[in-house]
């Protein structure tokens, strides 16, 4: 009422400030009343155009998201500020988990999944809005005798082969380049 009234429409506050205060102003005047309700139509009319505008905006981006049972998925994890998900916190933490398979669909928008024990405290029924699909093939994994890591849990990377080598040359400074 106070952006219809002020900034919309000419700052004739004065005029409507008896509309906001509940019980303390009497309207007098017709005028008033007929003048309030078309500015809460014209602004009635002003969110639905937004609303639609959004809605189409939103909806030429919007992917359909269909899985098949046997299907893997990756599920959302909510990044909540302060809380630790994952051993990540904040910004580093995941947005996505590892691959989950579909054991059942009970809609197009709701599907069942197979968790581990670690997650029993989530319920296995999501929501499609919580599910990506995972592109990569979740019986691939990496055997863990050809991972070395440091004490710190680095991954130690040796160079096989240099390809090429080439110097990037900046106003005062040369930063040599090299294919590995």
């Amino acid at each position: 009422m106070h952006r219809a009234c002020i900034i919309d429409f000419g700052g004739s506050w004065d005029v409507h400030l008896p509309l906001a205060k509940v019980g303390e102003g009497q309207l007098i005047r017709p005028e008033i009343i007929q003048e309030t309700t078309e500015k809460i139509s014209h602004i009635k009319d002003r969110l639905k155009d937004a609303r639609d505008h959004q809605k189409s905006y939103a909806d030429k981006r919007r992917k359909p998201l269909e899985f098949n049972v046997g299907d893997h998925v990756l599920l959302k994890v909510s990044p909540w500020k302060g809380v630790v998900r994952f051993g990540k916190k904040g910004k580093l933490a995941p947005r996505f988990v590892r691959a989950f398979e579909i054991t059942e669909r009970i809609s197009p928008v709701a599907y069942r999944l197979r968790l581990p024990q670690e997650l029993s405290s989530v319920h296995d029924m999501l929501h499609v809005s919580n599910l990506k699909k995972c592109l990569s093939d979740p019986t691939l994994h990496v055997p863990l005798e050809e991972i070395q890591v440091d004490a710190k849990l680095n991954f130690v990377e040796e160079p096989v082969e240099i390809l090429e080598r080439e110097i990037k040359k900046l106003k005062r400074s040369r930063i040599p380049i090299i294919k590995v």
